[in-house]
C-alpha cells in the first residue's frame, strides 16, 4: 500500500490536493482514500491530510501511517511540526521552500540523511494561478519524484477533476503542475 501524508495549513489546499489525487487514482482501477485531520478549522491552522492507494480495497481508516511520501506545502511546518513522525527508512520528502535542498537540510537536522526534494510551490502558484495555494504544484512535483503517473495523463485527469472551475483557472493549474514537475530538485 502506498501512503502519503500532507503537512499544510488550513486554506493552502492540502485537502483539495489529496482529494484531487484520489480522483485521478480512482480512474486507474486502484483503490484510494483521501482524508484530513484538523486541529482547528481556522484558516492558517496546521493540519494534515492523507492518501492511501492500493490494488485492493483499503480497509484501514486510521490517521496513523508510515508514509512513503511526505508532502510539506507550508515551509514553516518543517520546523514546528514533526514531519518525520512514523517515517520509514525509505520515506521521501517533498518540501515547498525557497531554500535549496542542502540549505533546508542544514537548517533542519532531522532531515539529515533522508531523501529530500525541494520546490517553491508557493512561488509557482502565485506566478501561475495568482494565489499562494500550492496544492497543484505539489502534485506536479509528486508525479516527477514518484513516477506514479505520466505527467500528460495526470494533467488530462486533473482537467476533469477541475472541470467546475473557469477555464483560465484550469489552464493556470496545468501550467503550475508542469512547472513544478520540471523544477523539482
Amino acid at each position: 500500500m502506498l501512503e502519503i501524508r500532507w503537512h499544510s495549513r488550513a486554506g493552502q489546499g492540502a485537502v483539495t490536493g489529496a482529494k484531487g489525487l484520489a480522483d485521478v487514482v480512482s480512474t486507474t482501477g486502484k483503490h484510494v482514500q483521501a482524508f484530513a485531520f484538523y486541529g482547528s478549522a481556522k484558516r492558517g491552522a496546521a493540519m494534515t491530510a492523507y492518501n492511501r492507494v492500493d490494488d485492493k480495497v483499503v480497509m484501514n481508516h486510521e490517521k496513523y501511517m508510515r508514509p512513503d511520501y511526505v508532502l510539506v506545502i507550508d515551509p514553516a511546518l518543517v520546523y514546528i511540526a514533526d514531519i518525520t513522525a512514523n517515517e520509514k527508512e525509505s520515506t521521501i520528502y517533498i518540501v515547498t521552500t525557497h531554500l535549496s535542498t542542502e540549505e533546508l537540510i542544514a537548517s533542519q537536522p532531522k532531515l539529515e540523511g533522508k531523501k529530500v526534494h525541494t520546490i517553491d510551490c508557493i512561488k509557482i502558484a502565485q506566478e501561475t494561478i495568482g494565489r499562494p495555494i500550492p496544492n497543484t504544484p505539489m502534485l506536479g512535483a509528486l508525479m516527477k519524484i514518484s513516477e506514479m503517473y505520466d505527467i500528460e495523463f495526470f494533467k488530462e485527469s486533473m482537467v476533469k477533476v477541475l472541470k467546475k472551475l473557469p477555464q483560465k483557472i484550469i489552464d493556470a493549474n496545468m501550467i503550475a503542475i508542469q512547472r513544478a514537475y520540471d523544477e523539482v530538485k
